[in-house]
């Protein structure tokens, strides 16, 4: 069954057949502690982040900040390099990141609330929201569908080219419409950014409220997650641009990484939208992924009910290379998380307890997060 309806989360929640890791999670909230405390070894924690040290030390990254999390507690929270080498300045703790597709963890949250809300059916055609998707090609697509990216676009840029005038998500969103569906929607896998800005603009509409603005009220206000924001035209994040460092796509011609994205610099799409765009801080993102841990609830605010985590945190549709994807997670063996362009990712461990986060800003760096992870789970000393 690849969508399920809010009918089948009251279901769930009345009957109380929840997954025994939901049942049981003990509602954490972060705070720092020593890896002793929670059953890990500092040593092989020192080792794991060894391979985040010396991969700047050979020049394969310019900067990262690295975070790991066991029960509640924060045993490992690091910044190593620079967030802007050529400025001389240092990566710090509370670095601002471009989280690119981490954000559609935060757009999936949107959309899980509205169908706790009733004003969204995961089961719901998008041409009953977006009339332009009333076609042929688009007309048998649902929202669980586009959460899960079996919707069968095959959209390659973010949004159509060139953007129509005067244009807001919403707008850009209706457009895909006229393009719809390559394939039949809900029988295969395929990644879709256009997928995600259109639910994006669902959020919007049913909502009644810009992305952000909605976002800061279901998520960040009440997680206390100060430092995210969803990135446009002149934002200026409450005065923390100063926070931002440069993204390092390319080696020059002498192998040094040289500076692309830079803070206060141009911005390609004058809206907040929802295959990426998010700036947060390592410490927010892991709040969220702690929500999420505990079953949809932080320091006694309930953000989703339990139902809706487990929902989007079970596998919907087979993903090439292993694993499945959810709604707006990948989920591979119980553990589920997701990855942006830029550099960042993120994963939640329900079996261990651990949630790790590695930010940088050097996307094309060559260093194995599966190692890093690997270390991770090598460090607990007692389950």
């Amino acid at each position: 069954m690849s969508t399920y309806s809010r009918t089948a989360i009251a279901l769930i929640l009345t009957i109380g057949v929840l997954a025994p890791d939901l049942q049981s999670q003990e509602a954490q909230t972060l705070s720092y502690g020593v890896p002793e405390d929670v059953g890990m070894s500092a040593a092989v924690l020192a080792g794991a982040l060894g391979v985040y040290e010396e991969a700047i030390e050979r020049g394969e990254l310019v900067g990262a900040v690295v975070l790991v999390v066991r029960r509640g507690r924060v045993v490992l929270h690091e910044a190593l390099g620079w967030r802007d080498k050529e400025q001389g300045l240092p990566m710090e703790r509370n670095t601002l990141f471009r989280m690119a597709s981490n954000t559609k963890p935060l757009v999936a949250t949107g959309i899980a609330k509205l169908v706790e809300q009733g004003r969204l059916e995961y089961t719901d055609l998008i041409r009953t929201h977006i009339p332009e998707w009333d076609n042929y090609r688009a007309g048998f697509i649902t929202v669980g569908q586009l959460l899960s990216h079996s919707s069968g676009l095959r959209i390659s840029s973010l949004f159509l080219q060139p953007l129509v005038a005067n244009t807001t998500l919403q707008k850009e969103a209706a457009r895909f419409g006229s393009v719809g569906a390559s394939v039949p929607p809900g029988e295969t896998y395929s990644y879709s950014n256009p997928g995600y800005n259109t639910l994006a603009a669902l959020v919007e509409i049913g909502s009644g409220q810009l992305l952000e603005d909605y976002l800061k009220d279901i998520a960040y206000r009440p997680l206390g997650m100060v430092d995210s924001y969803n990135h446009q035209v002149e934002h200026k994040l409450d005065g923390k641009l100063n926070r931002m460092g440069a993204v390092y796509y390319e080696r020059g011609s002498d192998g040094e990484w040289e500076p692309g994205g830079t803070p206060g610099g141009p911005v390609s799409y004058p809206f907040a939208r929802g295959s990426g765009g998010m700036v947060s801080t390592a410490w927010d993102y892991a709040v969220f992924c702690q929500m999420f841990l505990n079953g949809g609830i932080y320091d006694d605010v309930q953000i989703l009910e339990p139902g809706s985590v487990e929902l989007m945190t079970s596998p919907k549709i087979p993903v090439p290379g292993g694993g499945g994807y959810g709604y707006g997670w990948r989920i591979v063996d119980g553990t589920y998380g997701h990855g942006g362009s830029d550099g960042t990712n993120a994963w939640v461990d329900p079996e261990r307890g651990i949630i790790g986060l590695v930010f940088t800003q050097t996307p094309r760096g060559r260093v194995s997060l599966d190692r890093f992870r690997q270390l991770v789970n090598l460090s607990i000393e007692e389950r």
